[in-house]
């Protein structure tokens, strides 16, 4: 409906005067009005994974995915520089010996608190950490999207997000598939808070809950498994919904899964187990 010059110009004068009212209270009550956006990243990137040694900064793809420790500020300056967005990966499952913050899970251990279970299979350092303890745990991994966000990365990669689908050894019982998806619902929630897209890493199981929460998904051996909660299928909501699944093989060659890749919209590429930058085949 067409309205009166002199009625629009009035509203547009009181509208300047509020949106400043509005930003000052914004900032009094420390909510930032950036916080609730983030990056949102395109439906079929390229991307590189590197968790070790030198970054090799110049891989002509979209998307770089680093360790949040491992990597600093600098490097992540340099590769926006470059036009590329980096993901910042964070175990949000397990105690690695490896970390800076190490000795918070140790301590805890010492104070009474039940924090963590048995070794992660395959990973010695790593231990699995009870996530039903939350009101320990979840200071520990927002210190760790802090260190993210300070150093300019655009979205958080969170890995062993599937506690519940394994053996962990947590004396007071299993993780469920309701306790993880609570504790990655809040997860997404603070990483979104801080101004970061965050990926799903592998809890295929629980892909349509949580579909609607995340910016993609990371899927490892999708292929190598192609049946159960780690199978290829178990990502394709992400696809239907027009977000991106970043596929990562190790074992199998580019002939036997690009083409799979290919036909689910998946971006796959083929890694060493390491991820240390000595070997990366793309699919596209």
């Amino acid at each position: 409906m067409k309205r009166g010059t002199s009625a629009r110009s009035s509203r547009l004068a009181r509208r300047w005067l509020v949106v400043p009212i509005i930003a000052v209270l914004a900032l009094a009550m420390n909510v930032g009005v950036a916080s609730a956006s983030w990056w949102k990243p395109p439906a079929k990137p390229t991307w590189y994974w590197q968790l070790s040694g030198t970054i090799n900064n110049n891989r002509e793809v979209e998307i770089y995915d680093l360790d949040y420790e491992e990597t600093t500020k600098k490097e992540v300056t340099t590769l926006h520089e470059k036009g590329r967005h980096v993901i910042c990966y964070v175990d949000v499952g397990g105690a690695e010996k490896y970390r800076s913050d190490y000795e918070k899970f140790t301590k805890l251990e010492k104070e009474g608190v039940e924090i963590m279970g048995e070794a992660i299979e395959g990973w010695p350092e790593e231990r699995w950490i009870n996530i039903r303890e939350l009101k320990y745990v979840e200071p520990i991994e927002k210190a760790r999207f802090e260190t993210c966000a300070s150093k300019g990365f655009d979205a958080v990669e969170i890995d062993e997000d599937e506690a519940w689908l394994n053996e962990t050894a947590i004396k007071s019982g299993p993780i469920t598939a309701a306790q993880q998806l609570a504790y990655n619902k809040w997860l997404a929630e603070t990483i979104h808070s801080l101004g970061m897209a965050v990926f799903q890493k592998n809890d295929g199981s629980q892909t349509k809950e949580q579909v609607s929460l995340f910016d993609g998904a990371i899927a490892e051996q999708c292929n190598e498994n192609s049946t159960g909660p780690y199978s290829c299928g178990e990502y394709v909501p992400y696809v239907e919904a027009g977000k991106p699944v970043l596929s990562a093989e190790y074992g199998l060659t580019k002939a036997k899964f690009c083409a799979n890749d290919e036909k689910l919209g998946f971006m796959g590429a083929r890694f060493n187990l390491a991820l240390n930058g000595n070997r990366f085949e793309p699919c596209w």
